[in-house]
C-alpha cells in the first residue's frame, strides 16, 4: 500500500488551510482587509445588539447579506437592513463578503460582484475596516477600528425598510442623496416593494407615503417645532418616551428620533402592506405595535386590482366575484397588492354575452373617464362596446374605467354612503341571482331615461310607499 501523500492532495489541503485561516479569524464586530465572511459566519456588535451575515427569508434558496437584532434582544429574527436586496446569491458557502480595493464587496458563487459600498478608490487609500456598531450602523472606516473620524461609508445613509434609533430620514441638498424607507416586495422577498416613506420635496417639512414612488396617499402634516411632532400624527404626543427632531438647513433636511431611556428598543418599519409602523420591544422580547398610519384600507392599491378592502376583517382583502388572486402564494402570506384577475376572459362587443357585477364601494376608483349625461343603459352599452372598458358607474352622469380597477372599499349594500360600480365580467361568472339586480337596473334606467322627475315624485309619495309594504328593501334601494 502506497502511503506517500499525493502532491495534488497536499496542495489542496494547503489552500484549504489558508482559506480557513482568512475566513474564521474574524474580530467580533469587524471585517478587516485580510478577512472575509461566508456561510454561517456572522459579526456581532460590541454590545451584542446586532448581528450581520447571510440570511434566507423564504423557502427559495435566495441568500442575502443582512443585519438583524441578536437573540439577546429579539426572540424572533428581525431583519433591519439588507445589502443585496435586489440580487440574491444562491450559495452562501461559496459567496464572500470582503474588503476589496477600499470597498466592502459581496461576491457571488461565480465571484462576480453583486453589491458594493461603491466608493471611489482614490478617496479611501490605505487600509479600511467594516465595523458593526451597537446602533445598528455598519460603518466603513479608514485605518483601525479605534479611528473616531467620520466613516467613509455607513449603512445609516442607505436604509432599506427600517429606520433605527439615531438613523435619518431625509435628503442632502448638496449631493441630492436621499434617505428613504422602501418596503419589502413581500414577507419573503426583500427586493424593493411598492411603498416608500420619504420627506416631502416641497419644503413643507413633512413626510409622505408613496405608492410606486409616484402616487402620494398619506402625509404626516408639517413639523411643529413647538410640540416636536408632525401635526397629523397625534400618537407622537408620546414624547415622554421618544425625542423627535426635524432638522433643516442649507445643506440638508432630515427627521430622526431616539428614546429618552437608552434601554428602550424600537424601530420604524415601512411594511410590505403599505403602512408606516412604530414598534417597541417588550420585556418578553416580542415586538409591540405602538402606532401605524394610515388605516390599512386607505393605503393606495393595498388590495391590488379587482379586489376590495374591508377594514373590519382580519384578512382585509378579497377578490371580487369572478376573480381570483394573481399570486395565491402572496395571498397566503397576507400580501395582497398583486391583486386579482378574471377567472374567465371577457370578449369585445355587445353581443358577446359579457355582463357586469354590481359592487358597492365606499368611493369610486381613480382615473375615471367622464362620458357626460348619458342614460344608464347608454352608459352600460358604451362600456360594453369598448374592448378596454373594465367598469362603469352612473353618478351624476356616466363614468367608465379602463385597465385595472383599484382601491375599492367594501361597504354594506344598504350603506347610504356607498357608491355603486359595475365591473365587467364574463356571463359565466355572474351569479344566477343577477335577475334581481337586472330588475333593479331596469328601474334605474327608467329613472335616468325619460321619467326622472315623475319617478322621484312617485318615490316620495305615500301611495308608492304603500305599494312597497312587505318589500321595504326595494323601497330603500329605489330611494
Amino acid at each position: 500500500m502506497n502511503t506517500k501523500p499525493n502532491s495534488k492532495f497536499l496542495f489542496s489541503v494547503t489552500l484549504l488551510c489558508a482559506f480557513l485561516k482568512s475566513h474564521v479569524s474574524l474580530a467580533a464586530d469587524t471585517i478587516s482587509e485580510n478577512q472575509s465572511l461566508l456561510g454561517d459566519q456572522t459579526i456581532i456588535s460590541a454590545g451584542g445588539m446586532f448581528e450581520l451575515g447571510f440570511f434566507k427569508p423564504g423557502q427559495l434558496s435566495n441568500y442575502y447579506i443582512g443585519m438583524w437584532y441578536s437573540k439577546q434582544v429579539a426572540s424572533e429574527m428581525t431583519v433591519v437592513w439588507v445589502a443585496n436586496r435586489e440580487i440574491p446569491v444562491s450559495d452562501r458557502f461559496s459567496s464572500v463578503l470582503s474588503i476589496f480595493d477600499g470597498n466592502l464587496v459581496l461576491l457571488n458563487e461565480s465571484k462576480t460582484p453583486v453589491w458594493s459600498t461603491n466608493l471611489n478608490s482614490t478617496t479611501n487609500s490605505g487600509s479600511v475596516q467594516a465595523v458593526l456598531l451597537d446602533s445598528g450602523n455598519l460603518v466603513l472606516k479608514a485605518g483601525s477600528s479605534n479611528n473616531t473620524s467620520e466613516p467613509l461609508w455607513q449603512s445609516f445613509d442607505h436604509p432599506t425598510h427600517t429606520l433605527l434609533q439615531g438613523g435619518k430620514l431625509g435628503f442632502n441638498k448638496i449631493t441630492n442623496h436621499t434617505q428613504i424607507l422602501t418596503s419589502w416586495k413581500n414577507l419573503e422577498d426583500p427586493a424593493p416593494g411598492f411603498y416608500s416613506l420619504e420627506l416631502a420635496p416641497d419644503e413643507s417639512n413633512s413626510s409622505i407615503l408613496l405608492w410606486n414612488r409616484s402616487k402620494q396617499y398619506w402625509t404626516s402634516g408639517s413639523w411643529d417645532e413647538t410640540s416636536h411632532m408632525f401635526n397629523t400624527i397625534p400618537e407622537m404626543r408620546l414624547n415622554y418616551i421618544f425625542n423627535y427632531s426635524y432638522v433643516t438647513n442649507e445643506n440638508e433636511s432630515y427627521f430622526t428620533y431616539s428614546p429618552k431611556n437608552p434601554k428602550i428598543v424600537s424601530r420604524y418599519l415601512m411594511s410590505a402592506s403599505g403602512q408606516i409602523q412604530l414598534l417597541r420591544m417588550e420585556n418578553s422580547k416580542q415586538w409591540k405595535l405602538v402606532w401605524s398610519q394610515p388605516r390599512q384600507c386607505d393605503v393606495y392599491a393595498s388590495c391590488g386590482a379587482f379586489s376590495s378592502c374591508k377594514p373590519t376583517s382580519l384578512n382585509y382583502c378579497k377578490c371580487l366575484k369572478g376573480f381570483e388572486p394573481n399570486q395565491q402564494s402572496d395571498w397566503d402570506l397576507q400580501f395582497y397588492s398583486g391583486g386579482c384577475s378574471r377567472r374567465t376572459g371577457v370578449k369585445c362587443g355587445n353581443a358577446a354575452g359579457d355582463g357586469f357585477l354590481e359592487v358597492n364601494s365606499g368611493s369610486f376608483p381613480d382615473n375615471r373617464q367622464y362620458e357626460g349625461f348619458l342614460s344608464i343603459e347608454s352608459c352600460r352599452s358604451a362600456c360594453l362596446n369598448e374592448c378596454q372598458c373594465t367598469a362603469y358607474a352612473y353618478d351624476n352622469g356616466c363614468s367608465i374605467w379602463h385597465g385595472d380597477v383599484l382601491n375599492l372599499q367594501e361597504v354594506e349594500a344598504n350603506d347610504g354612503d356607498g357608491r355603486t360600480l359595475y365591473i365587467r365580467a364574463a356571463a359565466s361568472d355572474i351569479k344566477e341571482k343577477r335577475n334581481n339586480s337586472n330588475n333593479r337596473m331596469i328601474i334605474r334606467v327608467a329613472i335616468s331615461d325619460h321619467f326622472f322627475g315623475s319617478i322621484i315624485l312617485m318615490l316620495s309619495s305615500k301611495s308608492f310607499s304603500s305599494l312597497c309594504k312587505g318589500c321595504s328593501s326595494c323601497y330603500k334601494q329605489l330611494c
